[in-house]
């Protein structure tokens, strides 16, 4: 059995609901936008998001028990989720998603753009409608956040002067903020004491960061994995790994790497020689163990709440997110 099916089954029935629940969400009156939002759901992700919101609801709620918010809010997650990648891949002209052809490519972006606009207001009006005012207020705090981590990467990409404290800024904004939202949204919506909510919320933050880090591990892998190799090297994305190698490099590596970086970084020779580059200098080792510190933080943190099912789902789910393979 997949870990992503053993993590799924203290919430099986749960999950098999909010399927129905998110497809009817997401359905308009306008016939090509269903088109395409079938496209969409036939190509769905693993849907760790949601995932997290009934586990955290599950852990938090006194009966272990959750209700119609909680769906409502596993909804809401979804929708601005993928929005955000319909949004993400018009930005980075990118003309796959998850192995398949992108919403941009099939579609063109404008009408990409349109999608990404439709799913976030869908998302909110998910909220507004059934007078979710918290959970609106936790995911409207994340989206600002989400944009803000993008459009700094975007500024210090083209300086090519980020450190690591940037870096963490970065990708606690634009990754790890939407994830610590679901921790908190799934705890919020069984009506959890505020002190019990923020102490999910920092778990996922937690979650989210060694999430990025993994994903950002990727760029220096040996095979394609769902993207191409060193496709954060292309667009200038100044990850842990070589963000480790800039400040540890000899100033001869150090200028070689900004070198290529800035002016040959499409050219796939450079672009091997400069993973091969950043792995003999340790910069892979020195992410994997940053990786590895967050996700055992995350574990220790949820060490303080009841032993069951859903912690162990939890915890399984927390050692998923850095030991995948995509």
């Amino acid at each position: 059995m997949k870990i992503e099916e053993k993590i799924k089954i203290p919430i099986y029935k749960e999950m098999e609901s909010f399927e129905i629940y998110f497809s009817k969400s997401m359905f308009s009156e306008v016939s090509i936008l269903n088109k395409i939002i079938h496209f969409i759901l036939k190509r769905k992700g693993k849907q760790m998001r949601p995932m997290l919101v009934f586990l955290c609801a599950k852990l938090s709620a006194k009966d272990n028990n959750v209700n119609d918010k909680t769906y409502r809010g596993a909804s809401v997650v979804e929708l601005i989720h993928t929005g955000t990648l319909v949004h993400d891949d018009v930005v980075d002209d990118s003309g796959q998603r998850r192995g398949f052809m992108s919403i941009n490519a099939l579609w063109k972006n404008k009408i990409a753009v349109l999608v990404g606009d439709y799913l976030l207001s869908r998302g909110l009006l998910v909220s507004i409608n059934n007078n979710d005012f918290d959970l609106l207020k936790i995911i409207s705090v994340a989206v600002q956040e989400m944009s803000q981590g993008e459009i700094l990467q975007i500024e210090k990409s083209r300086k090519l002067n980020i450190n690591e404290d940037e870096y963490y800024t970065i990708i606690k904004q634009k990754t790890a903020s939407l994830i610590a939202a679901c921790c908190a949204i799934g705890a919020k919506s069984v009506n959890s004491s505020q002190k019990k909510v923020l102490e999910f919320h920092k778990i996922g933050e937690l979650i989210g960061i060694a999430f990025q880090i993994k994903d950002d591990l990727f760029d220096y892998g040996k095979s394609w994995i769902g993207k191409p190799l060193g496709n954060d090297i292309k667009q200038k994305k100044i990850t842990l790994p070589l963000i480790y190698c800039l400040n540890n490099a000899e100033n001869k590596e150090k200028k070689w790497l900004l070198g290529v970086l800035k002016n040959r970084r499409n050219d796939r020779k450079t672009i091997k020689k400069i993973i091969e580059k950043v792995v003999s200098l340790g910069g892979v080792k020195y992410a994997t163990e940053s990786m590895h510190k967050y996700k055992n933080k995350a574990i220790d943190l949820l060490a303080s709440f009841p032993k069951n099912e859903y912690r162990d789902a939890l915890e399984l789910m927390i050692k998923y997110v850095v030991e995948r393979k995509l």
